[in-house]
């Protein structure tokens, strides 16, 4: 190969959570000195791909990455209720000719391709790549458990009887390594089985063994005992290799724009150390208008300093901002017309809402902020992990209530109980763990359990730390 350097096509799919840490990805591969150099071209999707989230983050790469863009593919035969996820795999699994043109001509040029990097969504691409001879590694942008969960999806599928949801299973589901999951605590797409969606998935966990290995944004802190055990099954020949290189976490600066002007930060420099809740429910995240307004009177009633990122209610898709389609609803065009009246100006002197966006990996840092309470989505708890933050797991959709299993079991964060008829939190309820987390002694715990894996994450990637040693060996 001469001096040329290797070049490496990562794949990402639609929407914010995968984007962003597959830029990251991207940025890592070229940034990686020692004797081998990497260029890379970073390929998204026309559908869905307008979200202004990531527009600066692919702006902001270094030369050496270049991007591409597959056409869009119709998706206007699929029904109108068809799940985010259906819509994705189809625009994957249709865009597969443009993939295979596209990798066809870069293999022609001069650099070759040396490896190609589909994320969770894109399994069906590694049977392209492997019939063209590419090694494929699959970017999982969430975590080594619900990576397990997805390889053994397949084996629970034929084991489980046809008419029984997983949600019903007597016994928690036992993965070597993993904290013990109830059946509806696996991801959502999963929770129907007559779903299109659901047998999607199932084929997702069966084409995962086509890859050579798996490039996981964790680190072994965070999943010690699964990481191990993950790999243990590796070396046995039963999964390819898991290398934990993460946590892949924006930094300050390289959030969307104007950052650093932005007023919620100069409202947080007038509060005390630690002493606000920062309330959001990541790019996608959605709550009901019943829910928006239990949320409302237990902030209001816990009496703590909140800063809250509001989104347009919607009261059939929990995750219906994923697309940035959390639109208004006729009347007034800002999500602060759907708090309850008379909310805003009685907390003013202790909170402040904002309307659909705020520089977040700034906020999770701000000396001001005690306290996070998240969906649960795994970009935003390694950006509150790195920051030292404590969450409050509130999961919405996709993994996310696997990933609130992990959370109350690492002790870095506490759980909201919704109500069982309704799957609402009530206001008691919103109010009770809002002061727990500030001011109480679980709270406490798990503010230092947070510092702890706060220096872990910082370790990781210290020279001789161990996420930079996996993404060595993967180089």
């Amino acid at each position: 190969m001469g001096t040329e350097a290797a070049h490496v096509v990562l794949l990402a799919s639609p929407g914010a959570g995968h984007v962003l840490p597959m830029a990251e990805l991207a940025r890592r591969v070229v940034a990686h000195g020692s004797g081998a150099e990497f260029t890379a071209t970073l390929v998204s999707y026309t559908n869905f791909s307008s979200a202004v989230h990531y527009s600066s983050a692919l702006a902001s790469l270094p030369p050496s990455v270049s991007t591409a863009v597959l056409p869009e593919v119709p998706l206007d035969d699929l029904p109108a209720d068809a799940r985010v996820e259906t819509r994705i795999f189809t625009v994957v699994d249709r865009a597969l000719p443009h993939l295979r043109d596209l990798l066809r001509s870069l293999l022609a040029s001069p650099a070759g391709v040396a490896a190609f990097v589909p994320d969770l969504f894109g399994a069906w691409s590694l049977e392209v790549s492997g019939k063209l001879g590419i090694p494929g590694y699959v970017f999982c942008t969430t975590n080594v458990m619900a990576l397990h969960t997805l390889i053994y999806l397949p084996h629970l599928d034929k084991t489980t009887a046809c008419d029984c949801e997983f949600r019903d299973l007597p016994e928690p589901i036992r993965l070597p390594g993993c904290e013990p999951l109830r059946g509806a605590d696996l991801v959502d797409p999963v929770q129907d089985r007559t779903n299109p969606a659901y047998h999607f998935m199932v084929e997702v966990g069966r084409r995962y063994l086509l890859a050579d290995g798996f490039i996981v944004n964790t680190f072994d802190a965070m999943e010690h005992a699964t990481i191990s055990a993950f790999n243990a099954l590796s070396d046995k020949g039963v999964y390819p290799p898991a290398y934990a290189v993460g946590p892949f976490v924006r930094t300050c600066s390289s959030g969307g724009g104007d950052a650093g002007e932005h007023s919620c930060l100069r409202w947080l420099d007038e509060q005390p150390d630690r002493s606000v809740l920062y309330v959001c429910f990541g790019s996608g995240g959605t709550l009901s208008t019943e829910q928006m307004a239990e949320l409302a009177a237990g902030l209001e009633a816990s009496g703590q300093r909140f800063l809250w990122v509001v989104r347009f209610p919607s009261d059939k898709d929990r995750s219906a901002s994923f697309f940035g389609g959390g639109h208004g609803h006729g009347h007034g065009d800002s999500p602060l017309d759907y708090l309850p009246e008379g909310f805003v100006e009685r907390t003013r002197g202790i909170g402040l809402a904002v309307a659909e966006w705020t520089p977040q990996v700034e906020i999770l840092n701000h000396r001001a902020v005690g306290g996070f309470v998240s969906h649960c989505g795994w970009n935003s708890t390694l950006e509150a992990v790195a920051a030292g933050v404590p969450m409050l797991a509130w999961p919405l959709y996709a993994e996310q209530r696997m990933n609130a299993v992990m959370l109350s079991s690492e002790r870095v964060g506490l759980a909201l109980r919704p109500r069982e008829e309704d799957g609402v939190v009530p206001r008691e309820e919103v109010a009770a763990a809002v002061t727990e987390l500030i001011a109480g002694e679980k709270g406490a715990a798990a503010r230092e359990k947070a510092r702890e894996l706060r220096e872990a994450a910082a370790k990781a990637w210290a020279p001789d730390g161990p996420s930079r040693e996996a993404f060595q060996a993967v180089a």
